[in-house]
């Protein structure tokens, strides 16, 4: 057959008539029992909520409601699985036998399908068989072999393989022998064995510990976010019972709680804990997805993180992690990722919502057949139509309502901000969020761009939301690496942004400022390496970054010159006081302030190992134990002074007569900075922030002062002398952090008087505070 003539057979014959349901017969001749109980009754049930509720239905009957929106399907059956159902996580070609029950949901009320099953309990395992068109060049891919995870589930248990996705839960033929087409061939065989399951959950059991929570409400200004994630901050862990280590009970364990609480750290802000799939190059090179930036669940707390069991158990765990962080007055906030899902591009998997209603959750290029991908992951949620709107919407909801959580951070934010091409701030996704009860409540950050065209958008989110300030990073990087052509950038950076933020009633705490993340370099990495290496990657060093602004202090990573070593000590010092001192909200990495190190990986997203975990031996060594009761030291000094903790912009205007301003900048003459000062290279800068003119006032009206702070900053390789201005900014200083002491048990009580020289160690910061 001509390749032509293929191509039009493939089309012809996989469009039109509903298909047909499946035979009793398994993948490869296994038997798959579909008669061993009696076919339970579907009643009409109701179309809200959506998803799968058990309840007490007509007559006092206790069963479950299941509703699923596939507003373009033309019949969906719902599938039961019983205890030898489970996916099996089986190689290729190997699945396993399923005892599976089809029922045919036959209500239909505004494109949800629904029906309520009698005697159908918490633990049931289901998913869904949805029937349509199979037309790829028009966008429809229904697909009725493929065994559909309900994006409403609260739990799922199973998993999509180890050692490579199984070619049977692709929709289409993924090995078909011509290139081009092979999205478009239709592929016939039962995924079930392969596919992990939704779980009923009891969600409106009662629960005495959970009921009376109470959320710390950490007001914006106060906040302290420290980014973990929950199995690499557990697993290696010695305080931890090694059963729990990599799991949520874990994270709520008193070893781990002690760490953050004696940190001084207000929030967490966790890796993604929605339920997530390992894509298939990764398990074919004997890796996982370990950050799970790869979402297929919404509702349902990723399953592997559970000690407790996946039948239901890791929401109740989940619970309790989120009770004991509270109890700690520890917020937590959920890394989430509602731009794209695990079913990638047209040659991806088809895991939910492509099989459910391909056209009605993605956006699809012009010719419906591939993806519009503004993510770079393949796919794009399509948040403009209403019901991808109500998925995300009622995902969050739900985390907040009824999981706990106070907060998110938005991966890739600007994609969902995207009308219908272009970023826009008056979208249905930003304006919903804005009037929405419960969601305008709780923390909102934004990762302000995407990689579409017109999708770097720092400081143009609205009010209520805060963002990540990678202009923060980039400049205190280059700072102190020495690449700074001058120092507006920085100036701006370290007093809040307000060049970026200080609009529409936005505060200083609208900058979530971080010099590292989960991608990137670590802290200790930044000043040991300055090139990527990503090699136990598998991609020959092409992923992650090439854009680091690091410095190596002189040699390529792990070195044994104890000058390099101090020096390397001493930059981390001078970043973390930077970040720690700064306005806005401060965002830690779990890790940094041991001094933990990937080897020079840039991008560990797929590191479930040493590489990623947090090193607690570090905690044993001088020099990582330094640094931790520095960080220590400077968050306790940052809860103490509310000057440093503002909650609206400067003015740097003369705030009396005698001319002192709430912040003023020197040079190391001790003279005031002029515009050409700005303009000009410096590797000394000097702010001043004065406690006398806080605006505002406390909860009882008294309006706020506190200490004034002189902070100098020296990034040369060579001391330099520093006159401290005199009156009227200070009769005389207090040293309190100098970073170029190992041991800051030695800065405190030196005092200064205004007017005096003194010198400043080469690359290094002072903190000083005004004596009255």
């Amino acid at each position: 057959m001509s390749s032509a003539a293929e191509q039009e057979t493939a089309r012809e014959g996989l469009r039109g008539e509903l298909p047909r349901p499946l035979p009793a017969a398994g993948v490869n001749g296994r038997h798959r029992d579909r008669a061993t109980r009696a076919t339970p009754t579907v009643w009409p049930g109701t179309p809200t909520p959506l998803g799968a509720r058990f309840r007490v239905g007509p007559d006092g009957v206790a069963g479950t409601n299941f509703a699923l929106w596939a507003g373009g399907a033309e019949a969906v059956e719902l599938c039961l699985f019983d205890d030898a159902g489970g996916a099996d996580g089986a190689d290729h070609g190997e699945g396993r036998a399923v005892t599976e029950t089809r029922l045919p949901l036959t209500e239909l009320t505004h494109e949800i399908w629904h029906g309520f099953v009698p005697d159908v309990r918490p633990g049931q395992r289901y998913g869904y068989r949805v029937y349509g068109r199979w037309d790829p060049w028009t966008g429809a891919r229904w697909n009725p072999a493929k065994l559909l995870l309900d994006p409403y589930a609260r739990a799922v248990d199973g998993d999509y393989g180890t050692h490579g996705l199984p070619p049977e839960v692709y929709g289409h033929v993924r090995d078909w022998p011509q290139r081009g087409v092979a999205d478009t061939v239709r592929d016939d065989r039962d995924s079930a064995p392969y596919v992990p399951k939704g779980v009923v959950v009891h969600d409106d059991a009662p629960d005495d510990e959970w009921m009376d929570d109470r959320r710390p409400k950490t007001p914006w200004a106060d906040s302290v976010i420290y980014e973990l994630h929950v199995r690499g901050f557990t697993k290696l862990h010695p305080g931890i019972p090694e059963e729990l280590r990599g799991t949520y009970a874990g994270l709520a364990h008193p070893a781990a709680i002690e760490h953050l609480v004696g940190l001084g750290v207000t929030a967490v802000e966790l890796l993604p804990v929605h339920q997530y799939a390992h894509e298939d190059h990764l398990l074919r090179r004997g890796l996982r997805n370990y950050w799970g930036y790869n979402s297929i669940g919404y509702f349902a707390p990723h399953a592997a993180y559970s000690a407790s069991g996946t039948t239901g158990q890791q929401v109740a765990e989940f619970k309790r992690m989120v009770r004991a962080l509270h109890d700690a007055g520890i917020e937590v906030i959920l890394d989430v990722v509602y731009n794209h899902t695990a079913e990638a591009g047209e040659l991806g998997p088809t895991l939910s919502l492509r099989g459910i209603d391909n056209r009605g959750y993605y956006r699809l290029r012009s010719d419906a057949r591939t993806y519009a991908d503004y993510t770079g992951c393949g796919n794009t949620l399509h948040v403009v139509q209403p019901h991808v709107l109500r998925l995300i919407t009622d995902s969050l909801r739900y985390w907040v309502s009824e999981m706990g959580v106070d907060g998110f951070r938005f991966d890739l934010a600007a994609a969902l901000a995207r009308s219908m091409h272009d970023v826009d701030m008056l979208s249905p996704f930003l304006a919903v969020i804005a009037q929405d009860p419960v969601l305008r409540r709780v923390k909102l950050i934004a990762e302000p761009w995407d990689v579409g065209n017109g999708g770097y958008q720092v400081g143009s989110f609205p009010p209520l939301w805060t963002e990540w300030n990678d202009r923060y990073r980039d400049a205190v990087r280059d700072f102190w690496r020495g690449a700074l052509p001058d120092v507006r950038d920085l100036g701006y950076r370290l007093s809040g942004s307000s060049d970026l933020y200080a609009w529409g009633g936005r505060r200083p705490y609208a900058s979530i400022n971080f010099i590292t993340a989960h991608d990137g370099f670590t802290l200790r990495d930044l000043v040991s390496y300055e090139h990527k290496h990503n090699e136990a990657n598998g991609e020959d060093n092409r992923d992650g970054t090439n854009d680091n602004r690091s410095w190596n202090c002189g040699a390529e990573g792990e070195s044994d010159d104890p000058r390099i070593n101090a020096l390397r000590r001493r930059q981390l010092r001078n970043l973390l006081t930077t970040l720690l001192l700064s306005t806005g909200v401060p965002m830690l990495v779990a890790g940094d302030e041991m001094g933990r190190t990937q080897g020079g990986s840039n991008n560990a997203y797929c590191q479930d190992n040493e590489i990623s975990w947090v090193d607690w031996s570090l905690r044993e060594q001088a020099g990582p134990r330094g640094l931790l009761e520095l960080t220590t030291r400077l968050l306790a000094l940052r809860n103490t002074h509310p000057v440093l903790r503002r909650r609206a912009f400067f003015s740097g205007r003369a705030q009396a007569a005698d001319g002192l301003r709430d912040l003023a900048w020197f040079t190391s003459d001790g003279t005031e900075m002029t515009e050409r000062d700005w303009y000009a290279p410096a590797a000394t800068v000097a702010l001043y922030l004065s406690g006398r003119d806080i605006p505002g006032r406390d909860a009882r009206g008294v309006e706020v002062t506190d200490d004034s702070f002189l902070t100098v900053l020296h990034s040369a390789d060579r001391p330099t002398d520093f006159r401290l201005p005199g009156p009227p900014w200070a009769q005389a200083y207090e040293l309190v952090v100098d970073t170029s002491l190992e041991d800051q048990d030695e800065a405190p009580g030196t005092v200064f008087t205004g007017g005096e020289t003194v010198t400043v160690a080469a690359r290094s910061v002072l903190l000083l505070r005004v004596r009255t």
